[in-house]
């Protein structure tokens, strides 16, 4: 239903619609915490993506892939999706650059 909520989904594809042609229906994925299997119908997707983590390899000696500040589970999964499904993508050079400092990472300023 539309007023629930739907808390530590993972969604793994998207649905085209039958009746529309290019245009998603709904989306399939998994609650990470139980496994439970979920099917969403919609009449709209809004895909949101946030940044991601480990989309490049650290540059320095000793950087581990696990060593970030924000999610390591972040995995541009978000971005993935609609191109699966035919979506052109636009502005994907516009991506978060994090600042780095000497043995640390993390927001600085």
């Amino acid at each position: 239903a539309a007023t629930e909520i739907y808390n530590r989904i993972m969604v793994t594809h998207l649905l085209m619609d039958e009746g529309k042609a290019n245009r998603v229906g709904g989306a399939v994925g998994f609650n990470v915490r139980t496994g439970d299997f979920h099917v969403f119908r919609a009449k709209a997707v809004i895909v949101c993506a946030g940044g991601a983590s480990h989309i490049f390899k650290p540059r320095a000696v000793g950087e581990g892939m696990g060593r970030t500040w924000y999610p390591p589970w972040s995995s541009a999964s978000a971005y993935a999706l609609p191109i699966l499904v035919g979506a052109k993508m636009k502005q994907m050079e516009k991506r978060i650059v994090l600042p780095r400092f000497k043995d640390g990472y993390g927001p600085v300023g």
